[in-house]
């Protein structure tokens, strides 16, 4: 049963700031390199290394939030956050953002990975992917409100204003989510090793882990490169913004299309729609980069994640539940150790401005993803509509 003080908006506002600072960066590239007098590439350096320290910093917060507290974690990654990003809106030259946007990384990256397992703790399985659905509602306005709000701040004043309302929302939460409840999760055993190999020791967690890169890779690590692909063609990094905000309202839909339709529907089959919805958002963007074009693979994406990846993030909180902060920091850490992979393969394009050819590479690779995922959630004992896949033998 749900304890009676969960309160998922408030929940949610943790990873709608979450979505503000990882969202921001794609609008302020261009004007940071003209800030800065630094090459594109170099500043694409700043967003790949967010990635990296992202998901690099996982097994730290999973660790510790299976020891301390989902709740308390959330709160210390916050006022890390809240640090980080008013070093960002402070930054004298290219290499003090760079190292600012690392521990930003580092320190955010906690809160919507730990959001969802205290999701998984407190709600039963039936009703957790309508509530993660909640969640990533917050998700999709904090991607929207990064884009635009980036974007029209770069435009009209500078790009550092972005970071600073960053670092006060995220210093408020602190305080906010004093009264939130902590989740009751089964007591960890053993130090760090050994919640891992608990975590590692089901074949079906090892694949999904390890699968994560890979679907990491396409899900985050391309979507970047939207907003500079557009302000290359002539588009002003307001403009950028805006069009790019789309993403999350495509998002705020998804999730609520999902909302009503995970408990009846396959995982296998809302993994193949909205992979093939990926694929033509991709496409999309590779044929044109002016406004239609970006506009049309915004949204698109934004379906990609709300139900692709939302359905695999949902499959994470269930395949190891005895450590499960630890087991989905892993995913998580695979997840965006892709994102990086892919954000630093797109920099070699971005830099000579081949952003059609980046985009038509991110279609082709992202269709053997969709199948291999859809195929192994077919495939995984707890594939039937509604099974609570920690019930399941063998899983």
């Amino acid at each position: 049963m749900r304890d009676a003080g969960f309160d998922v908006r408030l929940l949610s506002a943790g990873p709608f700031v979450t979505m503000i600072d990882r969202f921001a960066v794609a609008p302020l590239v261009i004007p940071i390199a003209l800030d800065f007098h630094v090459q594109l590439g170099a500043v694409a350096i700043a967003a790949t290394a967010y990635y990296f320290a992202y998901g690099l910093a996982q097994p730290f917060w999973g660790f510790a939030s299976d020891r301390v507290g989902r709740i308390r974690i959330i709160r210390i990654s916050l006022a890390a956050t809240a640090a980080a990003c008013a070093l960002s809106a402070v930054a004298p030259n290219l290499d003090f953002l760079l190292a600012a946007r690392i521990i930003a990384g580092a320190s955010v990256c906690a809160i919507l990975p730990t959001a969802l397992v205290y999701v998984g703790d407190m709600v039963p399985f039936k009703e957790r992917q309508a509530v993660i659905a909640d969640v990533l509602a917050a998700v999709a306005l904090g991607t929207a409100a990064g884009s635009l709000g980036a974007g029209l701040f770069a435009h009209y004043l500078s790009w550092r204003p972005t970071f600073a309302v960053t670092a006060v929302l995220a210093a408020v939460l602190v305080v906010a989510l004093r009264r939130m409840p902590e989740s009751s999760p089964p007591p960890p055993i053993g130090g760090p090793v050994v919640q891992l190999r608990q975590a590692l020791r089901r074949p079906w967690a090892r694949f999904l882990i390890l699968f994560a890169v890979p679907e990491g890779a396409m899900v985050l690590g391309f979507l970047v490169y939207f907003a500079p692909a557009l302000e290359s063609t002539g588009a002003n990094p307001a403009v950028a913004g805006l069009v790019v905000a789309t993403y999350g309202g495509a998002v705020l839909a998804g999730t609520r299309v999902i909302k009503r339709i995970a408990s009846r529907t396959p995982a296998w089959v809302l993994i193949s729609a909205g992979g093939a919805i990926g694929v033509m958002g991709y496409l999309a963007a590779a044929v044109d980069q002016h406004i239609a074009g970006i506009l049309l693979a915004s949204v698109m994406i934004g379906g990609f994640y709300s139900i692709f990846h939302s359905t695999m993030q949902a499959w994470a909180t269930e395949i190891a539940p005895e450590v499960r902060g630890t087991a989905a920091a892993l995913f998580v850490t695979s997840a965006f150790t892709g994102g990086a992979i892919g954000s630093g393969l797109g920099a070699l394009f971005a830099q000579s401005r081949q952003f059609a050819e980046l985009f038509l590479i991110a279609a082709v690779v992202t269709v053997p993803v969709v199948v291999v995922a859809a195929l192994a959630r077919a495939h995984y004992p707890g594939s039937m509509v509604g099974a609570p896949l920690s019930e399941i033998a063998g899983s």
